[in-house]
């Protein structure tokens, strides 16, 4: 009897070992043994010549310590998977694995995660899907998974309910509702080939050949094909205000925006959910004025105005979709002669050895170097 009860705890010990043997397994070799897989080594080969070849594979997939079960559990799958044969072609990130990166990210990109956080791209399912006045001037389809909800593995019959224009409206999935729609994996690929970031410098410096103007990670994230298109395969538009062409900057990081900020098929400005600036700031990237991952443009006048305007004003209080968003001037698509409709005045050019008027940045810690507004792009 009691040898019968050694032999079962035994084999109790056994199988409780073996799930996070399988993790042990994995983390052997700093990440070598992760790639005997022959379907993880391109995804290793990735990570050891990407910007995060310093992290280990531990720090972003979870290691053995952890007391995460489903974390061990998928490792555990993973080695039964081998042992019957049944080894996929790719491996595929699943939504539940771009959300748990989400934590990882934030531990070291915390002030970047904040910003997403508190930004309109940290925005939930219930907020999106369960939007009464859109859904109700716009029926709910596929697409509109291709921004909102790209990691979500379904259609959208399968995320809200009903399908129509009268409601009420519902997530199917209740647990789903304070899910971001826009996690950090929908616009950045962890193992994308690169250079790790050099540390910003001490003090701010203007904006220039200093600059960043790239991030080797910036890839949208496909949902049909279930992979990652770099910034350098995505097209930018050719923008036509009528039939003139509109002079675009040629910031790469713009094809991201214009993914779900898209005109509709005549391309022409402020069609569909385009924002492309015409007028006074025709030829400005996106990300002159918006912040990077908080999307804020309240702080990006004072790098130009009044230094760049013509009249010298405080633009800020210019009757503009800045000022007040009812405003009939929205900010992307203002022209001088939309308020001086008399003629637009000849630029005031100050007197020689006269101070130029500009408003001083206030005080701000060494890490914000990296979190200026970009300046514009040179055509």
């Amino acid at each position: 009897m009691k040898r019968a009860a050694f032999v079962a705890g035994l084999l109790v010990l056994a199988l409780l070992l073996m799930i996070p043997g399988a993790s042990l397994y994995y983390e052997s070799g700093s990440g070598e043994a992760c790639a005997r897989c022959h379907e993880i080594r391109g995804s290793f080969e990735n990570w050891q010549a990407s910007t995060h070849r310093s992290v280990p594979c531990k720090g972003c997939h979870g290691d053995a310590l952890t007391l995460d079960a489903e974390f061990h559990m998928t490792n555990l799958r993973r080695v039964s998977t081998h042992l019957r044969g049944d080894v996929p072609e790719q491996v595929r990130i699943r939504e539940r694995d771009a959300l748990r990166m989400l934590e990882r990210c934030r531990n070291c990109h915390r002030q970047e995660f904040a910003d997403w956080q508190a930004g309109p791209h940290g925005i939930s399912y219930d907020r999106i899907f369960l939007d009464k006045e859109h859904n109700r001037k716009q029926l709910l389809m596929d697409d509109c998974l291709r921004c909102h909800g790209a990691w979500f593995e379904g259609s959208i019959r399968d995320l809200v309910t009903p399908i129509d224009s009268r409601g009420p409206w519902r997530l199917r999935d209740a647990g789903r509702r304070t899910l971001p729609v826009m996690p950090c994996m929908a616009c950045h690929q962890m193992h994308r080939r690169g250079q790790p970031l050099a540390r910003p410098p001490a003090t701010l410096l203007p904006p220039g050949p200093n600059q960043e103007l790239h991030r080797p990670s910036l890839a949208l994230y496909d949902r049909r094909e279930r992979t990652f298109v770099s910034t350098a395969a995505l097209p930018m538009p050719a923008m036509r205000e009528g039939p003139r062409r509109v002079k675009m900057s040629p910031d790469a990081r713009q094809g991201i925006c214009y993914q779900c900020h898209a005109p509709l098929a005549s391309f022409q400005v402020n069609s569909g959910d385009d924002r492309t600036a015409i007028g006074v700031h025709e030829g400005l990237s996106c990300l002159a004025c918006h912040l990077r991952h908080g999307q804020q443009t309240r702080a990006s006048c004072a790098t130009c105005h009044p230094r760049l305007s013509n009249c010298g004003l405080d633009v800020e209080k210019m009757d503009t979709t800045f000022k007040d968003k009812n405003s009939k001037h929205n900010i992307h698509f203002v022209k001088c002669a939309d308020c001086h409709t008399k003629g637009v005045p000849k630029r005031r050019t100050p007197q020689a050895g006269a101070p130029v008027a500009t408003r001083p940045l206030p005080a701000t810690p060494p890490r914000a170097a990296r979190k200026l507004p970009f300046a514009p792009a040179s055509p």
